[in-house]
């Protein structure tokens, strides 16, 4: 009954459709009021008798002469699943941004830069990997794509008929090669540089053979009418950042000796006839980008391009190869290593200064070419990178002299932010390129503490709504062609949101959430028991990849009598509940904090042991975790000096299963809280371990690891300015702000993050004498408080410096 009333309370108080496409929109300025109201003019099209949902890569065109170059020129495109747009041979676009087929993206773009007077051509490349599309890639299952212009100025380039279209037969998927672990980014490609159309997006192109577009529904926008196609919305977040970059070395040369200058600057190479040349490139650093390799001559030549993170170590005794039995070791060393990653292959014509570009970027630090020419010489004109990614700005500064290691590691933790962000947040960049939520919470506070960026957090909210299912939790990770539930990945979503409302307010926009976090906290509620513990919770409750978990599951028991389960859904009832009070219901918000009240009062009773003076993490008090004991003290259920006993024994027992890099989020943030902020560098040796391996990216888990890039690792670029230089949001929006520093070993540290209404700053020295110098910098209309051993200092807007005993 409980569950049906707030389900209902829920739908009563859902805003409207129009409240919700309100909220998106990166150009959402530029779109013409009418294109939201009304049919477009613009039609889906595609090539004529080609079946709806097979692989394949497909190009558009449309040749217009204008009697002078405009001074703008808005269009709206989009494909299905992915297109490339270029304007006169200049790439001008490339998107959908991933979404899915009710909340489908498009990008606006303004073409007048590219255009001039008379000929004009417009080309698009636009694929479909149908069956074989990564996870997060999602259909309407046929390919298609649009371009709408504006207004009626811009109509002459609305795709309909007189697009004239042609299939390019030099593609196909290309899956002969091998990944260690669990993958589901899509194929390779294979290229056949015989039946490539080279120079199709060149105005000069002969297209006369090509066929006249096949039309098909007319395009809209969500909400604007009955329609069974792709609910178009516009982009919520800015273009990718692009930028070329170029290798670093070849570590490996075999069959043939390379210039000096080869890879990092542009140096022909040449491979001689029937030769077989392998060349190991290095790039120093992890990157994620679309390579593009230019080649000559090479006639029934074999080029394939491998990309790996690092090289395995070889293992002779093993009969299968896996990340487990083949560990990657330390990431600069190649010696006796092997190299194993997915593929694209090339098989060159014979042709001058063709370039190959990936449809999709790429991840890598090493590139593999293994070439095998026939009876021509092949030569390799170049070979390098564009990065790409989601355009993060780093508006934070931290200086800590004579501790370079704090330096490097938030330039490793920014490098592995950036990398696990590209059109949505990712947990990985080369395995996966999912959106998972328990990761993204982590991810969304990286950025809110490091970027000015008003867009990435609010969409991966908003993607979370989008992936609610009837049932009324989210799914795992969204967007995703494959449905999964990580039932407490629901519960995080709704603490990143609080998250958000904390740092940058946004009230009108959380007050649309809070239906969809009600029926989430519905879902949970069916499962709470009269003694208020929680049944077991159905789907993948995961926490860690600890070792002591199962699959990464906190120890439950049949019944569930979980501590790791009931903490986490009392963090999340305390942040709906003050969320509720804030900008929803007070009913609710009470009813969720009695909730939590009652919660709260029996976890000590079920948990506690005594004996060891810490939580168990079920009623048969079996088994001990550093996860259960964190959980407790960011919970309340201890305080004071009795939280600081339990903090002490967590860290000391090793008896207790450990928390690895990802729950190093929560157990160094129970370490501030227990006022042991102190320690926090004593604490950062998993990270230290990882930069002894050679790793420019944070690594998924503890070695063996899987993927070399998890941005749930980066928690250093929160927690140097969070725990170190103490800087906390203590109101909505951060308009307050609680400076409560640990310094540890530091005698002097400074640092700036940014803020809604500026900068926050806040430095500290330790001067001989035993004195402690504390300087900030509040920004407009907000205040402060600095906490220092116990004795409060009321800070306002502007300047101010302090100076206490230390």
């Amino acid at each position: 009954m409980k569950r049906t009333v707030l389900f209902l309370l829920a739908l009563i108080l859902m805003p409207s459709l129009a409240a919700q496409i309100q909220l998106r929109g990166y150009n959402e300025a530029l779109i013409h009021p009418e294109l939201y109201t009304t049919p477009w003019k613009a039609r889906w099209i595609s090539l004529p008798g080609e079946p709806q949902n097979v692989y394949g890569v497909y190009h558009f065109r449309k040749t217009v002469d204008l009697p002078e170059a405009p001074e703008s020129c808005v269009v709206h495109v989009s494909g299905d699943n992915r297109y490339k747009l270029y304007v006169n041979g200049q790439l001008v676009a490339l998107g959908p941004a991933r979404g899915d087929v009710y909340n489908w993206n498009f990008e606006t773009v303004d073409l007048a830069p590219y255009l001039r007077q008379g000929k004009n051509v417009l080309a698009a490349v636009v694929w479909n990997y149908a069956e074989q599309k990564p996870a997060a890639q999602i259909s309407l299952n046929k390919t298609g794509f649009i371009l709408q212009g504006n207004t009626e100025k811009e109509a002459v380039f609305n795709t309909n008929a007189t697009w004239i279209c042609q299939k390019n037969k030099a593609y196909a998927p290309w899956w002969d090669w091998t990944v260690l672990g669990y993958y589901v980014a899509g194929p390779g490609e294979l290229l056949q540089a015989a039946a490539y159309p080279w120079g199709w997006e060149q105005p000069d192109y002969d297209d006369q053979a090509w066929l006249p577009a096949a039309q098909g529904r007319e395009g809209a926008m969500k909400g604007s009418r009955d329609y069974p196609e792709r609910l178009l919305v516009p982009s919520p977040i800015p273009p990718m950042e692009y930028r070329k970059e170029r290798f670093d070395a070849v570590r490996l040369a075999e069959g043939i000796n390379c210039p000096q200058a080869f890879p990092a600057q542009p140096t022909p190479l040449t491979i001689p006839a029937n030769r077989k040349v392998r060349l190991l490139l290095d790039h120093k650093q992890l990157t994620t980008g679309y390579l593009s390799l230019l080649f000559s001559k090479g006639r029934n030549a074999e080029i394939r391009i491998g990309y790996a993170e690092a090289l395995y170590l070889a293992n002779k005794e093993a009969t299968t190869k896996s990340y487990h039995l083949n560990p990657k070791q330390n990431r600069d060393v190649i010696d006796d290593k092997l190299f194993i990653g997915y593929e694209d292959k090339i098989l060159p014509d014979g042709g001058d200064r063709r370039e190959f570009t990936t449809l999709w970027w790429r991840t890598w630090r090493y590139v593999n070419l293994e070439i095998t020419t026939a009876d021509e010489p092949l030569v390799l004109d170049d070979i390098y990178g564009t990065f790409s990614a989601y355009p993060f700005e780093n508006a934070t500064a931290f200086s800590a002299p004579g501790h370079e290691e704090l330096n490097r590691m938030l330039d490793i933790g920014w490098r592995t932010a950036r990398l696990c962000a590209n059109e949505t947040y990712m947990d990985c960049p080369y395995y996966e390129q999912l959106q998972y939520f328990g990761d993204t919470r982590i991810q969304a506070m990286i950025t809110l503490y490091n970027t000015r960026d008003p867009y990435m957090v609010k969409n991966a909210l908003e993607q979370g709504r989008q992936s609610m299912v009837a049932d009324g939790i989210t799914m795992s990770r969204y967007p995703s062609a494959i449905h999964q539930f990580i039932s407490s990945f629901s519960l995080w979503w709704i603490q990143m949101g609080h998250d958000y409302w904390m740092h940058r307010g946004d009230e009108a926009y959380m007050k649309t959430l809070l239906p969809a976090f009600r029926n989430v906290l519905s879902w949970y509620a069916q499962w709470l028991r009269p003694d208020y513990s929680l049944n077991y919770v159905p789907h993948w409750f995961f926490a860690d990849w600890a070792g002591g978990f199962d699959y990464g599951e906190p120890v439950r028991e049949k019944e569930g009598n979980s501590a790791f389960q009931d903490l986490l859904y009392l963090m999340t009832l305390d942040a709906a509940a003050e969320m509720e009070q804030h900008l929803g219901s007070a009913a609710l918000g009470e009813q969720y904090k009695q909730q939590a009240t009652s919660i709260r009062q029996t976890i000590r009773t079920k948990y506690w042991n005594a004996r060891k003076g810490l939580f168990a993490d079920t009623f048969a008090q079996e088994s001990f975790s550093q996860h259960v004991n964190a959980l407790a003290i960011l919970a309340g259920i201890v305080e004071g000096d009795e939280a600081k006993e339990v903090m002490k024994r967590t860290l000391t027992d090793d008896s207790l299963i450990q928390a690895t890099i990802y729950f190093r989020y929560y157990l160094n943030q129970a370490l501030a809280k227990a006022g042991l902020g102190d320690q926090y560098f004593d604490n950062l040796q998993i990270w230290r371990d990882q930069m002894a391996l050679g790793l420019t990216t944070w690594a998924e888990m503890p070695e063996p690891a899987r993927s070399d890039c998890h941005a749930w690792g980066a928690s250093p670029n929160i927690e140097f300015y969070r725990i170190v230089l103490g800087i906390r949001s203590a109101s909505p929006g951060f308009e307050k702000i609680h400076f409560a520093p640990a310094l540890g070993e530091l005698k002097e540290v400074s640092g700036t993050i940014p803020h809604p209404k500026g900068n926050i700053s806040a430095s500290y020295i330790v001067t001989q004498k035993g004195q402690l110098i504390a300087a900030f910098e509040l920004p407009a209309d907000t205040s402060g408080e600095f906490v220092w051993k116990d004795k409060k200092y009321a800070l306002k807007a502007g300047k101010q410096r302090i100076i206490t005993e230390f």
